[in-house]
């Protein structure tokens, strides 16, 4: 069954702070019990010890005892009265234990009390040897209440240390169980983590699928949207040039028309005017005046015709050639503007449209010069390189960033757009104070 990657993000996440809780009590558990038992064990081993201690003291008390009885050397008395001693501490010792516990403390007063009279035994024979009284002390000696009360001290001892060494097994048993205990319990809790880890690596997967199906399913539309665009870009551009193929034609027609219609017009009245100046001859000043008058401004209608055409579509273009059309339109401008014109042209065999490409890009830097540059000179080149020629128009003014070029600048972009059309390159290169530089390379065939 596939879960959904909510549910298990929300399982893998409260199964592993359960398994962390989880070891961390069973270790405390584990650590309390052990410490308990350890601590019980370190007990039955003292008590274990201080009980063969008593046995052993006594022993030594009943050594240094029977040696004194039988020999009279007082030497044997300093072992009897070391013994005596350390049997009072052992005793205090082992009361101060069993204390808090009434079962072992009834199995230890009856040790105490034969123990006690056991000393009492050895007091009396020992009192009786130092009297001199031979017959008192061989008589308590050869008696069996020495023997009983020993054999009553060793029962009693045993028992005690059974009672210890039961308590022993008994925490050895504990420390075994907290020791299964935490073998269980730290394998139960590495299963859970292995199960949220593997909660965890699913969830992992599953977000990294949803990652890369997300990702794919952005590329997916990165590519749709990059071909709609070059599709649209393709449109526009094709829309441009045939709008640009559109203008030139009908600037073509209109200059034609001009040429041809208002053209007649224009030396039509021209001639109609000189008839009228001959017929009148000097009858009349103000008449001829006027004649002479109107034949000038009919000069610079022609005048202003020729110039809109040739603005319109150079004629010079069919009639001259490429390099006698921009010879021509540098001779303009620079009696316009007033500016150095500088030229450098080589004859280059170019289609038609391609020269049209060529003066529209000379006439609109020209025309960029005369708004903006503020130059002073200019430098206009046509060189030709074979299969392509290159065409530049650079001036010395005042320049201007390029970085920084305004939406409105429709002429770099024209310009660009119809040199691109023609399978050519356009760049532009300029600085604040440092001039412009304009130039294309265009095949000779597009």
């Amino acid at each position: 069954m596939r879960w959904p990657s909510i549910p298990k993000m929300a399982i893998s996440l409260p199964l592993a702070v359960l398994a962390a809780c989880a070891l961390v009590g069973i270790n405390e558990t584990g650590y309390n019990q052990s410490m308990h038992a350890v601590q019980s064990i370190s007990e039955a081993q003292q008590i274990r010890a201080n009980v063969n201690k008593l046995l052993q003291y006594m022993l030594d008390a009943e050594t240094g005892q029977r040696g004194y009885l039988l020999t009279g050397d007082p030497r044997y008395l300093e072992p009897y009265d070391l013994a005596m001693n350390d049997i009072s501490k052992n005793l205090d010792a082992l009361r101060q234990f069993y204390a808090a516990y009434p079962q072992e403390n009834a199995v230890f007063s009856t040790l105490a009390q034969s123990v006690s009279r056991k000393l009492s035994e050895m007091d009396v024979s020992v009192r009786l040897r130092k009297k001199g009284n031979e017959d008192a002390w061989k008589f308590v000696l050869t008696t069996d209440v020495g023997k009983e009360q020993m054999d009553l001290i060793r029962e009693q001892s045993t028992k005690l240390i059974a009672i210890s060494s039961q308590k022993m097994e008994l925490s050895q048993e504990q420390i075994a169980k907290s020791l299964q205990l935490s073998r269980i319990g730290i394998a139960m809790v590495a299963m859970a983590g292995l199960l949220a880890f593997y909660l965890y690596l699913r969830q992992s997967n599953a977000l990294r699928l949803a990652a890369q199906q997300q990702q794919q399913a952005l590329q997916q539309e990165r590519d749709l949207l990059g071909k709609l665009v070059r599709e649209r870009t393709a449109s526009l551009a094709e829309l441009a040039t045939h709008l640009q193929q559109v203008r030139e034609q009908e600037r073509g027609h209109l200059a034609r028309e001009l040429h041809d219609e208002l053209g007649a017009l224009l030396t039509a009245a021209k001639l109609d005017v000189a008839r009228l100046k001959s017929r009148v001859g000097g009858e009349s000043v103000d008449v001829t005046q006027r004649l002479m008058h109107l034949n000038d401004t009919l000069n610079s209608g022609i005048a202003l015709k020729r110039r809109i055409i040739e603005d319109l579509r150079p004629s010079s273009l069919a009639n001259l050639g490429l390099v006698a059309s921009l010879e021509i339109l540098a001779r303009e401008f620079g009696e316009r503007s007033g500016l150095d014109i500088t030229t450098s042209f080589e004859a280059a065999d170019v289609d038609e449209a391609t020269q049209l490409t060529i003066y529209r890009l000379v006439q609109e830097s020209l025309t960029n010069i005369a708004k903006y540059a503020q130059a002073r000179q200019v430098e206009i080149t046509l060189l030709n390189y074979g299969t392509y020629v290159t065409v530049s128009v650079r001036d010395d003014g005042q320049g201007f960033d390029t970085t920084r070029i305004r939406p409105a600048s429709h002429g770099l972009a024209g310009m660009r757009h119809r040199v691109e059309a023609s399978g050519g390159r356009l760049s532009v290169a300029s600085s604040e104070g440092r001039g412009t530089h304009v130039s294309a390379t265009l095949p000779k065939s597009p």
